[in-house]
């Protein structure tokens, strides 16, 4: 984050762009995906677990994260591995899922979130088909 704005109001192509990231993160599911994917690298059946939902719309809202740029993907034999490639979003996501802890009433004051913004680089997880 940057000390100090340079402008009180922010342009329109950069207002639109903003407006975009969060219409995309409006959707719980795919809050869930990203927060997964920031944490390390899985398969579309690992998420399915994770996210608990059904393998289509899992990859449904995977194509429309991938088609946002927020998220990445490589196949490896008959598997599909994803991965979040936005550390804006990262942060972002973090501070949104900080503040829904306060809001819920599950952290006070100085307590620890759990919802801390991993290092920039996702740790490696085990590959699960």
């Amino acid at each position: 984050m940057h000390e100090s704005p340079l402008l009180d109001v922010p342009d329109d192509e950069h207002a639109r762009l903003a407006s975009a990231m969060f219409r995309m993160l409006a959707d719980p599911t795919r809050v869930k995906l990203l927060w997964a994917l920031l944490q390390g690298e899985s398969s579309v059946g690992a998420l399915v677990e994770m996210v608990q939902s059904t393998a289509p719309a899992v990859s449904q809202h995977l194509s429309k994260l991938r088609l946002a740029g927020l998220v990445t993907s490589r196949r490896e034999g008959a598997f599909v591995f994803y991965s979040a490639s936005d550390a804006h979003v990262r942060r972002l996501l973090g501070e949104a899922l900080s503040h829904a802890e306060h809001q819920s009433g599950l952290i006070e004051g100085s307590t620890p979130h759990r919802y801390r913004v991993a290092p920039e680089e996702p740790r490696p997880r085990p590959r699960v088909g």
